[in-house]
């Protein structure tokens, strides 16, 4: 049994996205070596779109508004200037914060937090979120359920959840995923990372990519080519395969489906209730059975309908949860 969503959510660029993207330029273009490679970027990216430069030219002047409020700020009440300090990285970043802050405000955005260039830019997602974050070199990251990753140049962490990568690839400068001690460089790619509880799953879907601990043995280190999936742990990497199908299938979560396949109830659950603050419950009778069908991530009364009317299964809600048993 199949049953598809009627809508499947083409990712866009949004405006959490963007103002990730314009504040990454503005804190490089006060604090990095910039060069004319970097102003043609910089041109590109704001031809992109009038949203490109709405969002860059706004928090530009919020930045430059909060800046002047400082000064102001640093006349006593007798009008005698008080020494003012050297402008510094922590006073662009104050301002460049409060400007952020306040376009958070004004659009309602919840997910998006501005840290230093020294940590990067964080990007989270809350229990059933997916966010797609466009880069300034093209390689796009998209989000699932419950995920932090932080970016920084060509280099991100993935601090807890699940993520797609898709990679510009550039020899001389690699992309660089890290998620714990593991560490996955890009060797031209599209690639999913997924943390566990004592463990890393990566699977590649095109190019090849290496996943290593850095100052370990090769026992901690594998390349993998399209369809490999690496299991890492802190004692082993291990590699096996899975068709495309597979993959795809596991990747459903970016069209916002999720797609099982001779999959136990249980397991099934299990994925469900990382995208739904409603929790499902199988019995344990119940929850050896297997289930074929595709469903939307937040449809959780498919779900227990579906078990109900193919295994003849009894289905109770209890508070927040749904209970599913023989």
């Amino acid at each position: 049994m199949t049953t598809n969503p009627t809508n499947d959510p083409t990712p866009h660029t949004s405006a959490t996205t963007l103002e990730a993207e314009a504040a990454d330029w503005l804190q490089r273009r006060h604090f990095w070596a910039w060069s004319e490679a970097d102003e043609a970027q910089f041109n590109t990216w704001l031809a992109q779109s009038g949203a490109h430069r709405v969002t860059y030219w706004r928090l530009k002047a919020g930045f430059e508004r909060s800046s002047r409020l400082t000064a102001l700020n640093t006349q006593t009440s007798f009008g005698q200037p008080r020494p003012q300090a050297p402008k510094s990285r922590l006073h662009f970043f104050m301002g460049l914060a409060a400007a952020s802050l306040a376009l958070v405000a004004v659009l309602g955005v919840s997910n998006f937090r501005l840290t230093s260039q020294n940590t990067g830019t964080l990007y989270e997602t809350q229990v059933g979120g997916r966010q797609t974050i466009v880069l300034t070199d093209g390689s796009k990251i998209d989000l699932n359920t419950g995920t932090a990753v932080r970016v920084k140049g060509r280099s991100a962490q993935v601090l807890h959840g699940e993520a797609f990568f898709q990679i510009t690839h550039d020899e001389k400068r690699p992309f660089i995923v890290t998620a714990g001690k593991h560490r996955i460089v890009d060797l031209g790619t599209q690639f999913s990372v997924r943390t566990r509880a004592k463990e890393l799953e990566v699977a590649l879907i095109e190019g090849r990519a290496r996943i290593d601990v850095p100052n370990t043995p090769s026992a901690h280190a594998a390349v993998l080519n399209p369809g490999d999936v690496a299991i890492a742990t802190s004692e082993k990497i291990s590699v096996s395969r899975k068709s495309q199908q597979d993959l795809s299938g596991e990747l459903g979560w970016r069209r916002g489906v999720l797609v099982f396949q001779n999959t136990t109830l249980k397991a099934a659950a299990a994925e469900f209730n990382r995208y739904n603050r409603r929790k499902l419950v199988i019995a344990d009778r119940a929850a050896k059975l297997t289930i074929g069908a595709t469903f939307p991530t937040d449809d959780i009364e498919a779900f227990a309908r579906t078990a109900k009317n193919v295994f003849g299964l009894t289905v109770e809600h209890r508070g927040d949860d749904i209970m599913i048993s023989k």
